[in-house]
Formats: structure tokens, sequence, C-alpha cells
């Protein structure tokens, strides 16, 4: 989890967008949308499991994380890091 996930100076991905390789390494390539709430869900969870801090700073916008956290499908190891981050950065346990 990086640690300056709120920068407000880090590019964020919007609108229709492609994941990188490892990231969606399983099926055919597919193109999601940002500005849909299920697309938005699927690609957290995925950038969530297998992104890079790098990819997470991209494709991933803190306050619609939190906004989903409870329909994202996670592993526990995954899901407990992140209720740190959120009790570090945002007070919210």
């Amino acid at each position: 989890m990086p640690e300056d996930l709120d920068d407000p100076a880090l590019p964020k991905a919007r609108g229709r967008i492609g994941l990188p390789l490892h990231v969606r390494w399983s099926g055919p390539s597919i193109v999601y949308d940002l500005d849909d709430r299920a697309d938005r869900a699927r690609v957290y969870e995925q950038v969530l499991r297998e992104g890079t801090e790098d990819d997470v700073r991209y494709y991933v916008d803190a306050a619609q994380l939190r906004e989903l956290w409870h329909e994202l499908v996670l592993p526990p190891m995954v899901r407990q890091a992140w209720v740190g981050w959120f009790r570090r950065h945002r007070n919210v346990a």
C-alpha cells in the first residue's frame, strides 16, 4: 500500500482503460470503464491483489476505494493491510 496514495499530484487513470498484463494475466484483454461502478470494482480488486505500488497509485482513488470497500472481493491479507492504511490516513476503522 503506497503511503502517498492520497497525493493530489499523482496522475490517476480515468475513463476507459485496459490493465497491464502483470495485473490481468489470465484471460483475454478487457476494456474497463472507470466511470462504471461495477467495472471500477473489478479493476480495484485486480490491482489490489496483483498490482505494484505504482499500479495502485495510478488506478486506485482512495475515496472511491472506501466507497466500494464492502463490495470488493479481496483476500483476507490484502483487506487487513488496507484496513491499516485507512486507520492511518483516514481515521476509519
